[in-house]
């Protein structure tokens, strides 16, 4: 992927906000941690897939019954459409989305033995995986240091001037430059927890923010 070198910043300056960043947020958030529950990476895969445009504690509703019935990829293989249907029920675009795990778990069976690949290039190759649910993957369920770019991380990415890119494969790399290896797959939670509770989208609420003094705009609201 050519990028041009002026988009990514890797200034000394800017490596130091990103610790600062961190650990403001440590203090502000200590809870924060990916909101959707798991035991394994198929798991976990699994959930990703159904949480596209769905609340996480939804998909945890769900997946408490559906982890019960489906222990392994072949059970999800072997299983009918219109079966899963009916066991993802609750869940916005469950046509789809039984279809991409039932497709993705037959290929998970008769090219990976069953068992979820643990190297990007495999798991983008899965049908309905892209890089997003493949990072997370393996950041959260095989301990890779990955940064997976969804809406909390490319907003607040931007809005703290870490990135000036809209594309998430490009902030992905904006990221990987500039956050601590070992920080990066719990910057990805803070960043998470704080667009949810202090730097929301449409009224951030700047006056109560913990880093409104690394932010370059620290002034979106009043108080």
């Amino acid at each position: 992927m050519a990028i041009s070198r002026k988009s990514i910043p890797k200034s000394a300056g800017t490596k130091e906000r990103v610790k600062k960043v961190i650990d403001r947020l440590e203090k502000t958030h200590p809870d924060a941690k990916l909101d959707l529950d798991f035991s394994n990476p198929l798991e976990l895969l699994i959930a990703l897939i159904l949480a596209a445009q769905a609340r996480d504690d939804l998909v945890n509703k769900i997946t408490v019954e559906l982890f019960k019935k489906y222990r392994t990829a072949e059970d999800y293989a072997r299983t009918t459409q219109p079966q899963l249907e009916k066991d993802i029920g609750k869940i916005n675009f469950y046509r789809n989305k039984a279809r991409a795990i039932r497709n993705c778990c037959k290929e998970i069976v008769e090219r990976f033995g069953g068992k979820v690949p643990d190297k990007l290039d495999d798991l983008i190759s899965l049908p309905g995986v892209g890089r997003k649910t493949a990072n997370i993957v393996l950041g959260n369920a095989f301990g890779r240091q990955t940064i997976g770019v969804d809406t909390h991380v490319m907003r607040l990415s931007q809005r703290l001037g870490f990135t000036r890119n809209t594309d998430p494969d490009k902030i992905e790399l904006d990221l990987m430059s500039i956050v601590p290896e070992k920080k990066r797959v719990r910057f990805c939670h803070l960043l998470q927890y704080h667009g949810r509770r202090v730097c929301v989208a449409k009224k951030p609420r700047c006056p109560d923010c913990t880093i409104r003094s690394l932010c370059p705009y620290p002034d979106k609201t009043t108080a």
